[in-house]
């Protein structure tokens, strides 16, 4: 893939400064636009290779490695794939989305952590309140659920992904399928009700729990809206499932190769409009606003967003899925691939070949340390309140 001709570190570069002292931005924030800003310069250090053959010289820039950046992903995902091919359950897969309403967004964007945390639970509640049903499956199922924060135009749309197998095991720990036929895993006109009750009722809860007032007419509210829950087509071979979901799993809330053009002040990029039967557009923001709208999906440090349900779950899934043994019987312990085996076994390249002859590798011949921030970024660091991360 040829690199993008723009980055959203060229936004943060040009007018990162001027949005830190218009917006104010929290704390994390500001650490996630500075290790954008900063991710493959020599502001992170690098390593230094040399081609063993032909002595050609490369120096690769260190990444920031946060989960927030558009370069940075790529590894990461094809890692959390291989790991997760693993897990596979030889059965099918559908694919749900659970979206918050609209009128919950000021609390997400006030109380991100209590509202998402929520979501989790809720979808979770709902799901396995259907499951434990006779009428709807009768069996424990599993599921992963992955959150997005973003729409395509970055403005602020929370919604779950949820991965799940078309069925569950019963109470011997036999296998059951879903009533649906392998189409659907329960009807969604059901679960968006019950959904919604459950979220509405455990909203209530923690916001008294919190001391946090309840705002005027919210519940109201609520109670008009439709809450989506959108069931996709079934999903095929189990592998596709993992590689499917690994499209959404490192998502952030916009890629480099969507960016248009970026000037002094303003910056284009490319959005499907779906509401008009997922024509491509354009859209053009100031500097500012588009860090504004980017700084809204940046999640809080440590904020979990891929999780594992059910028999899916760690604690749980070793009871139904096999692990791989060797020819003594011996379960085999799987190791974390390296970045180069990913890119060799996933990506389609040798991060060790040399690009200039073909034939040499490229070998450390040495490490340049990171510069130490400037002592202004230093001193604002120090300012900061322990509350503001």
């Amino acid at each position: 893939m040829n690199a993008p001709a723009f980055e959203v570190a060229d936004v943060i570069r040009c007018s990162g400064e001027e949005f830190i002292r218009q917006y104010q931005p929290l704390g994390y924030h500001k650490g996630v636009l500075t290790a954008l800003e900063q991710c493959r310069t020599e502001v992170l250090g690098s390593h230094i290779y040399q081609c063993t053959d032909c002595g050609h010289i490369r120096i690769a820039y260190h990444s920031c490695r946060n989960r927030h950046c558009p370069k940075c992903q790529q590894v990461g995902k094809e890692r959390w794939i291989m790991a997760r091919e693993a897990d596979l359950l030889p059965v099918g897969y559908l694919h749900m989305v659970f979206t918050l309403p609209d009128v919950l967004n000021p609390l997400c964007l006030k109380y991100p952590v209590m509202m998402y945390n929520l979501l989790f639970h809720t979808v979770r509640d709902t799901l396995f309140t259907f499951a434990a049903d006779p009428k709807h499956l009768g069996a424990e199922l599993g599921f992963v659920a992955v959150l997005h924060t973003w729409g395509q135009t970055l403005s602020l749309h929370p919604h779950l992904h949820i991965i799940v197998p078309a069925g569950g095991f019963n109470i011997k720990g036999k296998w059951v399928n879903a009533r649906g036929d392998g189409d659907f895993l329960f009807p969604v006109k059901a679960l968006s009700p019950v959904f919604r009750a459950k979220y509405r009722e455990g909203l209530k809860a923690a916001l008294a729990a919190e001391g946090i007032e309840k705002p005027a007419g919210l519940f109201e509210q609520l109670m008009l809206r439709n809450w989506v829950v959108y069931a996709k087509e079934p999903l095929g071979d189990p592998r596709q499932v993992i590689e499917y979901l690994g499209r959404y799993s490192h998502r952030i809330a916009i890629s480099n190769q969507r960016l248009v053009n970026v000037t002094e002040t303003e910056v284009t990029f490319r959005y499907k409009d779906y509401n008009h039967g997922n024509v491509q557009r354009e859209m053009t923001l100031s500097h500012l606003e588009f860090l504004r709208r980017f700084c809204m999906h940046i999640l809080p440090p440590r904020f979990v967003k891929i999780r594992h349900y059910g028999v899916l779950s760690s604690r749980r899934k070793a009871e139904y899925i096999p692990k791989p043994k060797d020819a003594n019987g011996q379960r085999i312990m799987l190791s974390k691939p390296t970045w180069q085996q990913v890119c060799r076994e996933r990506l389609g390249f040798d991060p060790e070949k040399c690009p200039c002859c073909g034939s040499g590798r490229m070998k450390v011949i040495g490490i340049v340390d990171p510069r130490p921030p400037p002592d202004h970024m230093l001193q604002a660091w120090n300012q900061l309140s322990v509350t503001q991360f």
